[in-house]
């Protein structure tokens, strides 16, 4: 051992350590060395520490405690540099300490610790007491700790107590009123069934009433089935007398023709009684028109378009654009891009509006074009030409339903041609009433001129 300061080489150095160094020394201890270890030479410090001579106080406190305890407890040389330092750092403390008189206000810590690495006579106790002190700190510490969490949870508990019989009254007062409310239903329900079975008994009345009705028709429609039959045997008979009187007539018997006619008078004075009396209204249907069939002047679109005409034959067009008030839809975009796609949009755009604009003026007809808006950053801004409407679908709304809005909006049996290739729009719109022709067909009529 070396010697120190304020004993002799054998003062401090026989005493041995019987127990673990307390974790509070342990702490200060290390913190020491660590201190120490910045005012010494790398080839001052033993060889294990040499690597953590240019680490920060805190991280070589963090990353090599456990090897400065260790040098510091092995290496007598080792400790006596660290001793000075601390001489150095702490001159009142070592002193008292040499001097075997440590101050009492010190902190126990810092005294054990400073008595360990400096090793005077009676060092052992100090750190044995100092290990003492902070063990009854700890325990006091505790001891406070679980005295405050014991009162917060009995604070806890009666607010938590307070809080049950806060819920319980609740739920009492809510338990009441749903019972008042269930006696209330019960009431109600009671009152419901006595209704329905009012009802029920009223509705049976009813249907006897309407059952002695129905048997009633049915009797007075025998009866007037039967007189039917009689009128139509005496009519019969009038009619034979009729033929009978023409022939007399004819063979110059006067007398017969008076009996007969005044026998015809007889039976139609009675069938017009008999209809006043059955109330029967005039007969506004005749069997011929029940039968389903086309009528002249009143074929449809599809029918023009099937006689003897291919469905790709721009001929159609012309004939469904010949139609009276005949309205033509065109899906702007579907057919400049399965006429001239490589153009730009705005020119694929005009030179559409250019051919309905001609094809308008030739037929007469109505004429829509409809553009997809949903995509458009700006307003477009062009000059539609003579007779033809340019739309763009709103943003949300597609060209395609824009499309099946304005079929919708036309009155049913009003001639609309839609143009478009897209599947769903043809069938849609053929649903709705108008007519679906391809684009192709258009680009084949603007090409004929």
């Amino acid at each position: 051992m070396v010697e120190t300061t304020g004993g002799g080489p054998g003062d401090g150095a026989a005493e041995v350590l019987d127990r673990p160094l307390p974790d509070g020394v342990r702490r200060r201890v290390v913190q020491i060395v660590s201190d120490g270890f910045g005012g010494l030479t790398v080839t001052e410090l033993p060889a294990q520490l040499r690597q953590y001579a240019r680490f920060a106080p805190n991280r070589r406190a963090k990353f090599a405690g456990n090897a400065m305890a260790a040098a510091l407890e092995s290496d007598a040389l080792f400790r006596q540099r660290i001793g000075e330092k601390l001489r150095e750092a702490q001159p009142e403390l070592t002193g008292a300490l040499d001097s075997g008189a440590p101050p009492p206000a010190a902190d126990p810590l810092d005294v054990a610790a400073a008595a360990y690495v400096l090793r005077p006579t009676g060092w052992v106790k100090l750190v044995t007491a100092a290990g003492e002190e902070a063990q009854r700190a700890d325990a006091e510490r505790a001891d406070d700790e679980n005295r405050a969490e014991l009162e917060r949870l009995r604070t806890a508990l009666a607010a938590a107590q307070d809080q049950i019989r806060a819920e319980t009254e609740r739920l009492r007062t809510e338990l009441d009123g749903a019972r008042k409310e269930a006696e209330s239903l019960h009431r109600k329900l009671r009152a419901a069934l006595s209704d329905i079975r009012r009802g029920e008994a009223a509705l049976r009345k009813v249907q006897g009433e309407l059952e002695a009705v129905r048997a009633d028709g049915h009797a007075q429609v025998s009866a007037a089935e039967s007189e039917s039959r009689r009128l139509k045997a005496r009519l019969g008979e009038s009619e034979a007398a009729l033929e009978a009187t023409r022939r007399a007539a004819r063979e110059g018997r006067s007398v017969e023709d008076m009996r007969v006619r005044l026998l015809l008078d007889t039976v139609l004075d009675a069938a017009q009684g008999l209809r006043r009396e059955l109330a029967l209204p005039p007969v506004s249907v005749r069997p011929a028109e029940t039968v389903d069939a086309v009528e002249p002047g009143r074929m449809t679109p599809k029918d023009i378009a099937a006689r003897a005409l291919s469905e790709h034959d721009p001929a159609v067009l012309d004939q469904l654009l010949a139609l009276p008030q005949a309205h033509l839809v065109v899906d702007g975009y579907n057919v400049t891009k399965t006429g001239y796609p490589q153009m730009p949009l705005e020119k694929q755009r005009l030179r559409l509006l250019g051919q309905l604009a001609q094809l308008a003026a030739q037929s007469g007809a109505e004429v829509t074009c409809v553009f997809d808006g949903a995509e458009l950053a700006a307003p477009v801004l062009l000059a539609p030409p003579r007779g033809v409407r340019v739309l763009f679908s709103k943003p949300g709304v597609t060209a395609d339903e824009l499309i099946r809005q304005l079929v919708r909006a036309e009155p049913p049996g009003r001639p609309v041609i839609v143009v478009s290739t897209d599947r769903e729009v043809a069938d849609g719109v053929a649903r709705a009433g108008a007519r679906p022709v391809a684009s192709a067909v258009l680009l084949k009529r603007f090409a004929r001129g």
